[in-house]
């Protein structure tokens, strides 16, 4: 029978869960800073943690850590950590854990249950919807440049359109993977872009780009160069509506990749939303590997 018990001193737990979690960064390509950097943003809060040892006829077989906090205004769980040890996996316990996690969260008030994957959990979450992927290629020399689409940097003019369809687009990515209601979304978006380009296309480490074709505009760009060591992370690659199904979202990451490449970085991650099948099947097609994958369900699951 699997069996939980709340741990006093946590200090063992913590050592194995930041080295299987470093672990998992580098095995999905990132180099040793970069890796460590996403650790030190993944521990965050862990002092806030919950972790209960799971146990199976008096036989520690691992581990799960909870935590239930605001988020956007509403009280929201999250698994944490769910291991099971290599010997005892496949008995049940995976299951019997994130069962553990949903009523101790439910308990504790939360009407959302959030939990991030950074490797495979077979079955397990199944039920649970798929709020966003992180996803990374490396890139190793400048791609071929599409003949018929250049790249050049957005003009002070351009700027503030851009901005607003960025914003729109943003809350928009957010409610249809089911996040959060428009109005949080909203908040959310007006929050985030203040803190992420608060100077605008001044703002340093970032690139703007225009995207054309036969002297078109057919999209744009947005990329941070150095988010994580040797890294660029890209905010937006955006092909026009009217331009879709051309072939124009290869040649926008390429345009993206070039330019990872000409600020020093040498790889390019993304956040591709759930719901949009069309970006993941494209990024998956193009390389990029999913690091992360961010799932969550309604509580009580009765009510999901």
């Amino acid at each position: 029978m699997t069996e939980f018990s709340v741990l006093g001193d946590d200090t063992a737990w913590q050592k194995d869960f930041e080295r299987r979690l470093h672990a998992s960064y580098t095995a999905a390509g990132l180099g040793a800073d970069a890796a460590e950097r996403m650790l030190e943003e993944a521990r965050g809060g862990v002092g806030d943690w919950t972790v209960a040892e799971i146990t199976d006829a008096g036989t520690r077989v691992g581990h799960v850590a909870v935590v239930v906090a605001e988020d956007n205004g509403a009280l929201a769980g999250r698994i944490c950590d769910l291991h099971v040890d290599a010997p005892h996996a496949g008995r049940g316990h995976e299951r019997a854990a994130r069962e553990w996690a949903e009523e101790w969260c439910a308990q504790r008030g939360a009407r959302r249950l959030n939990v991030r994957l950074t490797e495979s959990a077979g079955e397990l979450f199944d039920g649970y919807r798929v709020r966003g992927q992180l996803r990374m290629r490396h890139v190793g020399s400048p791609p071929e440049s599409a003949d018929a689409v250049t790249a050049r940097p957005m003009t002070g003019a351009e700027y503030p359109e851009w901005l607003a369809s960025e914003k729109t687009a943003y809350v928009g990515d957010i409610v249809r993977a089911g996040a959060l209601s428009p109005e949080e979304a909203e908040r959310k978006s007006d929050r985030d872009f203040a803190k992420l380009i608060p100077e605008g296309l001044a703002t340093p480490d970032n690139t703007f780009l225009v995207l054309e074709a036969a002297g078109e505009r057919i999209g744009t760009g947005w990329l941070r160069h150095g988010h994580l060591p040797g890294v660029t992370y890209g905010y937006s690659l955006h092909v026009l509506e009217r331009h879709r199904g051309k072939g124009y979202g290869r040649a926008a990451m390429a345009a993206g990749e070039r330019a990872t490449l000409a600020a020093g970085d040498s790889a390019l991650m993304f956040t591709v939303w759930g719901g949009n099948e069309v970006a993941m099947n494209l990024y998956t097609s193009a390389g990029y590997r999913v690091m992360e994958e961010f799932r969550s369900v309604g509580l009580p699951r009765s009510a999901a």
